[in-house]
Formats: structure tokens, C-alpha cells, sequence
């Protein structure tokens, strides 16, 4: 288990792996940051930051928040003295009955002499050709309390890649914060996919590589046990440039029916002229993780896709027939 401590972390230093949004930094690397914005009485994360750390959010999943107005990130008024800070944020958990679920946080602290020290340093300022990573750290929502009650936003100082200094993320890392408030915002994972060992979501590639290109014919790839997991395509999603499917069920294919499915997706059939999305699709993936990745429409023009980690996508024309094979465990 994991101590709250450890949690912080990776909710301040995270990085994200998908989408670009997430909260500003602040004004530009050349520009003097202005003032923050004063508010004049706290309310909660759920109310001033609905949105805090929805980069985690995976599309489909969850109630989206709503808009809501932020104050003007900036530098600290001399006229306002900071006694507390608070982080919003967003945080994976194990479920209750199983799975994965996305919780938003509120976390307080009054201990914030080292994170005001931080905050009050410069801007690292380019000094000639600087080595990059191409990560994008997103930054944490952070607002700073004074003995009224009202908040502000305070401009974080960047490095010389404009991401939070290094002093900014080790002060927000080893405060000692309590958390006050946590709230379920959507489920990441369930209790059924987890049990069948599969994703959630899973895009539909099929469709990604046929509308991007023509992949070559199949080959004969051998295979050693696989696991299915099916996915069902809202209508929202279908003929969009990456379909998203949300789980409908899966586990490990029997032998008996891997051998049926082999067979189908070795045929030399013409791959027909077709256009229509899939609604349902299989993706068949090694228990070993060694090997390709297989994809079959199970209605629209119920092509299949073998995927190999090496690249070389390969295109066939699937049937009825093996899409009864791949229907429920």
C-alpha cells in the first residue's frame, strides 16, 4: 500500500500521458507576472476547482464537471499574508467492490513557510541551448488562505523549460498535508474488466488504421494462449478519427475456441468495400504480452486487424462465423 505521502507525489509531479489540458502555470517565461487575483471567502475544491486534475479523466467515463470561472493566477500582493494552502486534484483508486475509480481531492496544510519560499523564487531564465524532455508535467491546483478566509492563486516559478522549479514540487511534495474532502468523479476501471484482465476503454483499430491507410494482407502469425476483450462503441464515438470502446466482457479465450478463431483470421478472403463503423469490436491480446495485437469488427464490415509490436499492420475480411466465435465467455 501506498503511503498519503507517496499519493501527494504523484498527484503534484504527475505526468501526463494523454491530452494536453490541465491548469496554467502562469504568465509567460518573459513576462513580469501581475498581480493574483484576491477571492473573498473559500468554498471547497468541488466549487473553486471542479476541474482540477481532469487530465486523469478517461473520455467516457464520469460526469463531466462543470464550467467554472477561475481567478487570475499571479504573484502574491504584499498586502496579502498566506497562513494556509490548499491543493485540488484528482487521484486513482481501488474501487470498493473491485476496479478503479477517479477521486477528486482536498487537501489542506498550515505548515507553508517552505512552499512561500519557493514560490517567491525567479524564473530560471534560458542561458543558452537547453536539453528539454518532451513530457508534459501538469501543474497542481494550488491556493494560498490568509487569516480572512480569502484565497488567491499564486504564480508557480518555472525552470528553464517552463515547468515548475524543482524547489516548487519538493516543497509541495514534503508538506505535511491533511486531506479534507474526497468525492468519486467517474470510474476508471471495473469490477468485470478487471476480473477479465482488460482496459476499460480500447480505441477501435480497425477503423484508426483503415481510414489512415490500407495495411497489407495477413499473414500466418502463430499464437500461444490469448485473452478477448470486447468493446462496445457508443454512437457518439463511431466514425470519429479514434473510436473508443467502452468493456463489455472478456477473459482468456478457451483453446477450443482460440483454435476456431486462428483459422478465421488466417483466410485469404478479398476485404470488402465498406465504410461502416463497427459497433462491437474484440481485441484478442497475448497472455504473455509477446506477440501481436489482434482487432475483428463484430458487425459493420467485420474486417480484422493483426497488429504486430513491430509495426506492419495486416488487413483481412472477417465473417459471421468468427464473430460468433469471439461472442460471450
Amino acid at each position: 500500500m501506498r503511503s498519503g505521502r507517496t499519493v501527494l507525489a504523484v498527484v503534484v509531479l504527475g505526468v501526463a500521458l494523454a491530452g494536453c489540458g490541465g491548469a496554467d502555470i502562469g504568465p509567460g517565461a518573459a513576462d513580469e507576472p501581475g498581480p493574483a487575483q484576491i477571492v473573498d471567502a473559500w468554498t471547497s475544491c468541488a466549487k473553486a476547482a471542479p476541474r482540477a486534475g481532469e487530465v486523469l479523466t478517461v473520455p467516457g467515463t464520469g460526469t463531466p464537471a462543470p464550467a467554472v470561472d477561475e481567478p487570475e493566477i499571479g504573484r502574491i500582493d504584499p498586502a496579502f499574508t498566506p497562513i494556509a494552502a490548499v491543493l485540488c486534484g484528482r487521484e486513482i483508486r481501488p474501487g470498493a467492490t473491485g476496479g478503479q475509480e477517479q477521486v477528486a481531492t482536498e487537501r489542506h496544510t498550515e505548515e507553508i513557510a517552505p512552499l512561500l519560499t519557493a514560490l517567491r523564487l525567479p524564473h530560471q531564465q534560458v542561458d543558452g541551448d537547453v536539453a528539454c524532455t518532451l513530457d508534459m508535467v501538469i501543474p497542481p491546483w494550488l491556493a494560498l488562505l490568509d487569516e480572512r478566509g480569502r484565497w488567491l492563486r499564486p504564480y508557480l516559478p518555472t525552470d528553464s523549460c517552463d515547468k515548475p522549479r524543482a524547489e516548487v514540487n519538493a516543497a509541495l511534495a514534503g508538506l505535511p498535508w491533511t486531506t479534507v474532502d474526497t468525492r468519486t468523479v467517474g470510474q476508471v476501471e471495473s469490477p468485470a474488466a478487471e476480473a477479465a484482465g482488460c482496459a476499460q476503454q480500447w480505441a477501435d483499430m480497425v477503423w484508426v488504421e483503415t481510414t489512415n491507410g490500407r495495411p497489407g494482407p495477413p499473414t500466418s502469425l502463430a499464437a500461444g494462449p490469448l485473452r478477448l476483450c470486447v468493446y462496445q462503441v457508443p454512437a457518439s464515438e463511431r466514425g470519429s478519427a479514434k473510436p473508443a470502446g467502452d468493456f463489455v466482457y472478456g477473459g482468456p479465450l478457451p483453446p477450443e475456441r482460440q483454435a476456431g478463431v486462428l483459422r478465421g483470421l488466417a483466410n485469404r478472403r478479398a476485404v470488402a468495400d465498406c465504410a461502416t463503423p463497427a459497433s462491437r469490436f474484440a481485441v484478442l491480446r497475448p497472455l504473455n504480452d509477446v506477440g501481436p495485437d489482434r482487432y475483428v469488427e463484430l458487425d459493420g464490415c467485420q474486417r480484422f486487424l493483426v497488429a504486430p509490436p513491430t509495426g506492419g499492420a495486416q488487413l483481412g475480411q472477417g465473417d459471421d462465423t468468427l464473430a460468433a466465435l469471439l461472442g460471450l465467455l
